[in-house]
């Protein structure tokens, strides 16, 4: 028994792993454990009877907080601006929410006056370092507790006879086929036949999107509105961060919009595989992409595309809470500056395609694109320009001709 902690705050799910964590640290750290639930949209049906279930589970209190608009406003939309995307492919759905997440429950361990925090993450995911990096920033003197490097059990039916034995109640089963994550941006899905990655996912897999053989057969378009980067309005409608993500997740679903089946490398550093399911992220990433095309120049883009390379391993990584992260994000807010303006997008069978964008910021100029004749350009100046540019292929070829005729003399 350890007795240097007196009160722990958990960051709780209700699912099978906290339910058995709250137990466990009653009985190994002979502490209070208050249950601290982050509202980040997994949805009602997780959240419902949350707050029953943490008390039933020995928990002295259980805070539900809401960060649902934080979320959208202060993670998803500047790393929309970013243009992040890990391995080139994800769109970082469970890495954006770990930060808020992380900075609530120290809020709420401050608020409580608790001296450990408690999170349930494996010894073999990302979340660990996510989680606990936040927590160094943010709360360096609370003790951190990690049950699954800690404890004995390492499977599903060892919680729940562990949990059985105790008579905690828990809707969990032994035959569960997948573990999921899900919050406002995306849902993830892992384990099952995925953990052989010669196998194609059932549509058991896939929980918000359409198959693209069954969506509809007539494309939809939609038409996107641009404010310095972040959306503002969706066919001429206003929408809060947080609806237009819901609506555009909806409508995007229903088109199977936003599949993703990855195998990537992980920060502990083995590989994994899952499905992630982001329709709103697809739609939006197109956009965005659609309207720096028209907008920055070619040193701005070459910029922002590294950018976000860079961004997108510093959110995989769990570093939000370092001065790297302002820098990048402030040289992120520059670059969207002239991002104004209206791009259309056409859903369809699984695909989003750019079709329109207009932006008064626009540096494309038919003037000078056309192949009619025009006033702005002379072609004869590009023999200039041709042979400047390639100058050093130039000099280097009379250079080897040089040396092959001293050698044949």
């Amino acid at each position: 028994m350890n007795s240097s902690v007196n009160k722990v705050v958990l960051a709780y799910s209700g699912g099978l792993d906290t339910s058995a964590i709250v137990p466990w640290l009653k009985e190994n750290y002979d502490c209070e454990v208050v249950a601290f639930v982050a509202d980040v949209g997994q949805g009602d049906e997780e959240l419902e009877g949350v707050e029953a279930k943490a008390i039933a589970s020995g928990a002295s209190s259980c805070h539900v907080v809401d960060l649902k608009e934080k979320f959208a406003r202060e993670v998803i939309y500047p790393t929309l601006k970013t243009g992040a995307i890990y391995e080139g492919q994800y769109l970082l759905g469970t890495a954006l929410a770990r930060p808020i997440i992380a900075e609530a429950q120290v809020a709420i361990a401050k608020q409580v006056g608790a001296d450990a925090l408690c999170h349930g993450c494996t010894g073999k995911g990302n979340d660990q370092v996510r989680f606990e990096s936040a927590f160094a920033a943010l709360a360096p003197e609370l003790k951190v507790i990690a049950p699954w490097r800690e404890w004995s059990m390492r499977s599903r039916p060892q919680l729940l006879a562990y949990l059985a034995e105790r008579n905690i109640p828990c809707s969990a089963s032994a035959t569960k086929i997948y573990s999921r994550d899900a919050n406002l941006w995306h849902i993830s899905t892992e384990g099952g036949e995925l953990e052989d990655p010669w196998c194609e996912p059932s549509e058991q897999v896939w929980t918000w999107t359409a198959a693209p053989e069954q969506a509809p057969d007539k494309p939809q378009y939609i038409q996107l509105s641009f404010n310095q980067g972040e959306l503002s309005h969706i066919d001429g409608q206003a929408y809060s961060a947080v609806d237009a993500i819901l609506h555009l997740n909806s409508v995007a679903g229903a088109h199977g919009v936003g599949r993703l089946d990855m195998v990537e490398n992980r920060l502990v550093g083995m590989k994994s595989r899952g499905c992630y399911e982001t329709p709103a992220g697809a739609v939006l990433r197109a956009a965005l992409l659609g309207l720096e095309s028209l907008v920055l120049d070619r040193s701005v883009l070459d910029y922002r595309i590294r950018l976000g390379n860079e961004f997108a391993q510093l959110m995989y990584d769990g570093r939000w809470f370092t001065p790297l992260r302002h820098a990048l994000l402030a040289a992120a807010e520059t670059i969207a500056e002239p991002l104004t303006g209206d791009v259309v997008v056409k859903l369809y069978k699984g695909n989003v395609t750019v079709t329109q964008r207009q932006s008064p910021n626009s540096l494309y100029s038919n003037a000078f694109a056309t192949f009619d004749e025009d006033e702005v350009y002379n072609q004869k100046h590009a023999e200039g320009f041709i042979r400047l540019y390639s100058l050093a292929s130039r000099i280097r070829a009379l250079h080897g001709q040089a040396e092959d005729g001293d050698q044949s003399s």
